[in-house]
């Protein structure tokens, strides 16, 4: 019980940081975490809570049939394209935790580009042979038909661009996605701006990522990101 609950406190911290970037504001938008006792279930935020609001309270328990309950086992409204997207990631991917989509002001535009994150600077070489393009017609996803074939697109990276959509991160925990959706954010809006980059080459872009990446880096990024947008310590 304890690490379901710092799960969903993380979960919570994870929505109100989008919130603070100014993201999700209509509600476009979901971070989901795997069940740490049921693991075909997940968290999800219930539906019509603003972000910025978001309690462990809020977090309701989504099962493999789409049904979702709040902490006292009462029925609760989700939101269906999230259940939809986040729960084929979660269970073609047994090594992930977390999943993190919603609009950007940057990822969006870059997504309709359908194209893939070039290694034009330093924190572009993070995605560097770990992001996935999403190349498909179906932006308004209504099944998970169409979550499976996000998931086979995203194969075993971290990241996918949703084309004429947006970004998705996973990771090993709501703290580690969202720390990774952050960056990828960050790493798209100067792709947006510097039109004519230079891309380094593969090896230069590989020796730069293995020297940064380490198996916490998302989460270092994340808390980075709620002391100075949430003021948490």
């Amino acid at each position: 019980m304890a690490e379901r609950a710092r799960l969903l406190d993380d979960l919570a911290a994870s929505y109100r940081l989008f919130a603070a970037l100014r993201w999700g504001e209509l509600g476009d938008g979901h971070i989901t975490c795997r069940d740490t006792e049921q693991p075909d279930h997940m968290w999800l935020l219930r539906n019509r809570v603003p972000f910025e609001r978001a309690e462990p309270s809020d977090m309701v328990l989504v099962a493999p049939d789409g049904r979702a309950v709040d902490s006292d086992g009462r029925p609760a409204d989700i939101n269906a394209t999230a259940y939809y997207i986040h729960y084929p990631i979660h269970e073609a991917r047994p090594d992930v935790a977390a999943a993190a989509h919603t609009h950007t002001a940057w990822g969006t535009p870059f997504a309709a580009e359908r194209r893939m994150i070039e290694p034009t600077t330093q924190e572009a070489t993070l995605f560097f042979e770990d992001h996935a393009l999403f190349d498909d017609e179906e932006v308004q996803i209504l099944s998970c038909d169409g979550g499976k074939r996000i998931a086979v697109a995203l194969g075993d990276c971290r990241a996918a661009i949703l084309a004429n959509h947006g970004l998705l991160t996973v990771g090993a925990s709501p703290a580690d996605a969202v720390g990774w959706f952050v960056m990828m954010e960050r790493v798209v809006e100067i792709q947006m701006k510097a039109r004519h980059g230079v891309p380094i080459s593969a090896e230069a872009a590989r020796t730069s990522r293995d020297d940064i990446v380490y198996s916490d880096y998302g989460w270092d990024l994340f808390n980075w990101a709620i002391r100075r947008h949430l003021d948490i310590p």
